[in-house]
């Protein structure tokens, strides 16, 4: 059985290396976008089984990401965004915008990995 593609869009370095590497750890093939920019320029090439994505993230926004995915690219890719910004508004639109789950920062990256299965397996 092949390794599940994971896209983790995280613009923290620090962060994004933690959670790639528990991810790796964890059995996924990680690729890692560092803005918006990046992430459009994998999803042209390659589509990925699950997206992680920071809401706050340069030249595209987590929720751009969402709209982008749901409407431009017309697919049903998992998303679980992570995010320091955990509002009830922005929580509610993520979810509008078709976002599968929403995990307030500090994320735990156990938590992430079992979050990231549970959504692999509704699929």
């Amino acid at each position: 059985m092949s390794k599940k593609k994971l896209l983790l869009a995280e613009d923290d370095e620090l962060l994004a290396s933690l959670l790639n590497f528990r991810l790796k750890k964890g059995g996924y093939d990680v690729s890692h976008s560092a803005d918006g920019k990046q992430v459009k320029e994998f999803l042209a090439t390659t589509t990925p089984d699950i997206i992680v994505s920071d809401i706050m993230m340069p030249y595209f926004s987590g929720m751009e990401l969402i709209a982008y995915v749901r409407n431009e690219l017309n697919s049903k890719i998992p998303i679980i965004i992570i995010s320091s910004a955990g509002n009830e508004e922005n929580v509610l639109n993520a979810f509008e915008l078709g976002a599968n789950d929403f995990i307030s920062k500090p994320v735990s990256p156990s938590e992430l990995l079992v979050r990231v299965a549970r959504e692999l397996n509704k699929n």
